[in-house]
């Protein structure tokens, strides 16, 4: 089905669309929310410290975070500049699926690739939560992260964030104005985690395997490692990626104790890890 003035749609998101460079951790995508200087992106994108965004036009600029949200994977940027093209963001409760779905971001190093598709559902995904995604089948790759996903008029109906089997995640726009007009949690524990199911007796167990712990993170100090297994956090046993995203949240100086596995699955261990501003060294104990 033809669009009229797809060309100028597209390239307009384009110019609405940054790339993100976080230094040694790679490259990502990001949207211009406001003519002065407001982009949102996902928090894994903005993880370092000297941030900087290439707009449209070649320009490079330093790129301060304003808000940064893991629970979310949302984060706000601000560059020191203005009269930036914004994107219009639509409501995304009135996306419904079959409807058109386009993608811009700077994957594999190629800046303002454009892929299309349509939207398959919106909602949660077992495993995933009770967050609601825009769910599109649309090709995305390493460096769309934080860039856009819209409708055929070029308004921004979702932030795609990752790949779930076939199909395109994206943060609803509705829960980006939220977070951009809203409070933050400094919940950031600074893992890459996956669900497993543990085999026992009386059934599976519920844990994520942290396949990444960045380096002088919260995980890091506490001497966390690739492989481990978290099992819950207190007394409460996880069953969902959510579940360790409502155990990291809220702000302030705080402790967050959890149990895991290392090597044996027959014992447990525990460590208290300290989250919020004055985040340290945890203790293990089996």
């Amino acid at each position: 089905m033809a669009i009229s003035g797809f060309g100028e749609i597209a390239e307009r998101l384009r110019r609405s669309t940054v790339l993100v460079h976080a230094g040694s951790r790679g490259n990502g995508s990001g949207v211009i929310w406001t003519t002065d200087g407001i982009i949102v992106t996902n928090a894994h994108v903005a993880r370092g410290s000297a941030l900087r965004v290439q707009l449209w036009d070649g320009r490079e600029l330093s790129a301060e975070i304003m808000k940064r949200d893991p629970r979310r994977d949302l984060a706000l940027l601000h560059v020191n500049t203005e009269d930036l093209p914004a994107a219009s963001p639509a409501d995304s409760s009135q996306v419904r699926p079959g409807e058109l779905a386009i993608a811009i971001g700077n994957p594999m190093g190629f800046v303002g690739a454009l892929t299309t598709g349509v939207i398959h559902a919106i909602g949660p995904l077992p495993g995933l939560g009770a967050q609601s995604w825009v769910q599109a089948n649309v090709r995305l790759a390493p460096g769309n992260s934080g860039g856009p996903l819209a409708d055929a008029q070029g308004r921004v109906i979702g932030i795609n964030t990752m790949v779930a089997g076939r199909l395109a995640l994206a943060i609803p726009s509705n829960l980006v104005r939220q977070f951009s007009t809203g409070g933050a949690s400094d919940g950031w524990l600074g893992v890459s985690v996956h669900p497993v199911r543990l085999p026992r007796r009386d059934g599976n167990r519920f844990g994520l395997v942290l396949l990444e712990v960045e380096p002088g993170s919260p995980a890091a100090q506490a001497s966390l490692l690739p492989g481990d297994i978290l099992l819950g956090a207190g007394d409460c046993a996880f069953a969902s990626l959510e579940d360790l995203a409502a155990a990291i949240d809220g702000t302030g100086p705080r402790a967050l104790r959890l149990e895991f596995l290392r090597g044996d699955y027959g014992r447990v261990r525990r460590v208290t890890v300290q989250l919020g501003a004055t985040a340290g060294r945890g203790t293990i104990a089996a």
